[in-house]
């Protein structure tokens, strides 16, 4: 991992020539195309987020709010191992068009939406298409330059991969408020399809340009076999098994994270067993298959197995911070939810930023090794000083806190791809980079699951400490649940609810101990007054 042309655990041919050149107007219109298809399908991961309570109202099913991203991230996760192999053995071109069209098919329908099951089935093939295009956009750019030139394109394919994240939920919003109005097609309260519809030109641009420019024999085949003998080779059981068991890791992830199901319910629990078995049969029937999905020596080489698990920290811990520093600017800090956007972005912007500069370094030294140790370093204080930060931090403090963090996650966003990638010969770059991708997709689920239990749990204890015991022992259990509810930091009707009732019962107490008198009434009232006012 030491330099561009030579890996040093790797005996394995990786500073080999791509076989296929581009050049000129050719190479600009596939490098523009590969862009906006990363860009668009990452895009679609974080721009319905701002637009979904538009379109909760619009289509009636609030009760499935979060399967409306659940869908797509479930989908297009299960699909980035699988395709990576595919494309290895039958090439990428072919499947990056149809993957292309499936996600500007699943783009069109999920604007046309009637119904909340329709929108969820919808952004389920939206994901498909997705998860085709993020898988093969980072392997073709490896596919067309040779290893000593892969950075300087990795990197900027990690800053549009960063871009998308920084720029999704706020482009969400201005379409679902300003998004332009079609007769009756899309009205006032529909202007949300446009975070859809907006997908479907630019998309056609992109499959025209592919198909035209981009050449079937870009890749090197990792099997001479044709028609029927190469399908006959292709692992069916290994792709079920995997996507079985992603379904089900994530599944089971995501209810206890959302607290859909307590992590001790027999859902959770049977759903994360069955995800344990299926993986461990996928494991099995891999040391078997002629072609694996997932080759298992791919561990061996010592750049890929830590360039992979980076892959699965890095997005642990970006979005793990990316889902919960707003729960902590505005419920701790009591920064208004605009205002939370916008102290996040320094972070997101920073991330880019040390992405593109980590692209220019490695351009220039021919070495990533540094870089990778320097920006782990670099992330790990920046994520030390966060977790340190307490309700007396200013905001100031917080930001400053949030751009180190940045700096040091941005550049894992190419380099890793490009570690993993020159470690490995032609003939595995599409499995190889695919599963970076698919752990880096995992890791965002485990992050917000293993983040978001801890900071429940926490705030739960925490809150009910702070409760006086008088008032714990004559609370009923539903009502001490709602008193120790985190809602209580966010949500200020809740809130208010809350305190409300807290000093009614105060009130109710303090006058329950006025002695009896002549003065009793006005006593108890003065007391009860006191009481509310707090």
């Amino acid at each position: 991992m030491e330099t561009m042309s030579s890996p040093s655990t790797s005996s394995q041919p990786a500073a080999e020539e791509s076989g296929h050149r581009l050049h000129g107007g050719a190479l600009i219109a596939v490098i523009t195309a590969l862009m906006l298809t990363l860009l668009l399908e990452a895009l679609d991961q974080t721009v319905v987020g701002t637009a979904l309570p538009k379109i909760i109202g619009s289509l009636q099913g609030f009760d499935r709010y979060t399967w409306a991203i659940t869908a797509y991230t479930l989908a297009s996760t299960t699909m980035i191992p699988v395709v990576g192999k595919l494309s290895d053995q039958f090439g990428r071109k072919w499947f990056l068009l149809v993957g292309t069209a499936i996600f500007l098919l699943g783009s069109a329908l999920s604007g046309a939406s009637q119904t909340m099951d329709q929108f969820i089935a919808f952004r389920a093939l939206q994901g498909l298409g997705a998860g085709i295009g993020i898988a093969l956009a980072f392997v073709l750019v490896a596919d067309m330059f040779p290893p000593a030139e892969r950075a300087k394109w990795q990197s900027l394919f990690g800053v549009v991969y960063g871009f998308s994240s920084l720029v999704g939920p706020t482009l969400g919003g201005w379409l679902t408020d300003h998004g332009p109005l079609v007769g009756t097609l899309v009205t006032e309260t529909t202007r949300w399809r446009w975070v859809f519809y907006i997908n479907v030109p630019v998309g056609i641009i992109v499959l025209a340009a592919l198909l035209i420019y981009l050449p079937s024999n870009i890749s090197a085949r990792s099997s001479d076999h044709t028609g029927w003998a190469a399908v006959r080779r292709i692992d069916f059981p290994g792709a079920l098994l995997s996507a079985a068991g992603t379904v089900c890791l994530l599944l089971g992830l995501t209810w206890g994270s959302n607290a859909i199901f307590e992590w001790s319910s027999p859902q959770v629990i049977g759903i994360l067993v069955a995800a344990a078995v299926l993986f461990g049969a996928f494991l099995i029937a891999e040391r078997f298959a002629v072609e694996p999905i997932l080759p298992l020596d791919l561990f061996r080489n010592q750049v890929f197995a830590v360039a992979a698990l980076l892959s699965l920290l890095q997005l642990m811990v970006l979005v793990g911070l990316i889902v919960y520093l707003p729960l902590f600017l505005q419920g701790v800090l009591g920064v208004s939810a605009t205002n939370a956007g916008a102290v996040i972005t320094p972070m997101t912007v920073s991330s880019v930023i040390g992405a593109a500069v980590a692209g220019g370094v490695i351009v220039a030294l021919k070495r990533y090794q540094l870089i990778t140790i320097l920006s782990a370093l670099v992330m790990t204080v920046g994520v030390f000083l966060l977790i340190t930060m307490t309700p007396t931090t200013s905001l100031f403090e917080a930001i400053i806190f949030m751009v180190i963090a940045g700096i040091g996650l941005g550049p894992f966003f190419s380099v890793l791809t490009i570690a993993a990638q020159n470690a490995l010969p032609r003939t595995q770059l599409g499995i190889g980079t695919s599963a970076v991708r698919y752990l880096g997709q995992l890791g965002s689920v485990l992050g917000v699951a293993i983040v978001g239990t801890v900071v429940n749990n926490t705030l739960a204890s925490d809150i009910a400490s702070r409760l006086p015991a008088s008032v714990v022992n004559r609370l009923t259990p539903a009502g001490f649940k709602a008193a120790t509810s985190p809602q209580v930091l966010v949500n200020p009707t809740y809130r208010d609810t809350v305190v409300h009732t807290a000093q009614r019962f105060a009130a109710q107490n303090a006058a329950a101990h006025v002695p009896p008198g002549p003065r009793h009434d006005q006593v108890a009232a003065s007391v009860a007054t006191q009481a509310m006012g707090w």
